[in-house]
């Protein structure tokens, strides 16, 4: 079952209709949680090594009332949203002109493809350096790792235009801006969509990156913090909450994506 499936919303009177599949999401959440409780008891592993649910939920709840958790998660969160908007502005605009222009796309394409051959873990470190500690470093790393995928998903959408709808909109005399917002546009948007789904999960991963380099706030700063501590109920907790922020991202582009689209399905 993918996301989409799970946002799907039926045509009958606008109810959601009961799906097994669905049923099966928190069951099988529940098998995954008592799996884990009988193996912290059955091998009695302290805390430090593996605590239990109720160890994690108690941590939890603890830094809920204190305001650690949702001051770090915030910091997270507006370094994603800020990552994601530079990234994919800046992949669409290049890709958009690389697809146009084929000549362009063979000259810039190999340092395009050496810049992803550097991981972003390496990278990381220079930005701190030359951007200092603050939210640009992280923003930058978060942006350079959403920023392959979404240029390669624009170059391919851009390019699916069919060549006979593209010389029916010049045999209609249209204009180049008509072309792209009647067009390309809709055109693209499936494939465009895919990559924007690919890169909001990489978006995480990127402020975290940036976050393990150097921060003093951020979840990945407090990934950082538990690990020296040896406060791993923490350390899930700041993982499970990157967990959480990845779902509800796809989640939310899954469900833009079928409202967008729905004219797709009705043709």
């Amino acid at each position: 079952m993918t996301f989409q499936e799970f946002w799907r919303m039926p045509a009958r009177a606008g109810k959601r209709l009961f799906r097994i599949d669905l049923a099966l999401v928190p069951l099988a959440l529940a098998f995954f949680l008592l799996g884990w409780n009988l193996l912290v008891r059955w091998q009695n592993y302290p805390s430090f090594i593996l605590p239990s649910p109720g160890r994690v939920w108690t941590r939890f709840l603890a830094m809920v009332q204190d305001g650690t958790l949702a001051m770090h998660t915030g910091v997270t969160l507006s370094e994603i949203f800020a990552g994601l908007a530079l990234g994919l502005t800046v992949a669409t605009v290049i890709g958009y002109f690389l697809a146009k222009s084929p000549l362009l796309e063979r000259i810039l394409s190999p340092y395009i493809i050496a810049s992803q051959a550097v991981p972003i873990v390496a990278l990381a470190p220079l930005l701190v350096t030359w951007f200092g500690f603050g939210g640009l470093s992280k923003i930058l790393s978060c942006a350079l790792t959403v920023f392959f995928p979404a240029l390669v998903n624009t170059i391919v959408g851009i390019r699916s235009v069919e060549p006979d709808l593209r010389a029916l909109m010049r045999s209609l005399q249209a204009t180049r801006w008509e072309t792209f917002t009647k067009l390309e546009v809709p055109a693209a948007l499936p494939v465009l969509f895919g990559g924007l789904k690919v890169a909001v999960t990489l978006a995480v991963i990127g402020a975290v990156v940036g976050e393990f380099v150097g921060a003093d706030r951020g979840l990945g700063f407090l990934v950082n913090l538990a690990r020296g501590i040896l406060d791993t109920p923490m350390l899930f907790v700041a993982l499970f909450m990157l967990v959480l922020i990845a779902l509800v991202l796809y989640s939310a582009v899954a469900l833009l994506e079928y409202v967008v689209l729905r004219w797709r399905r009705a043709v």
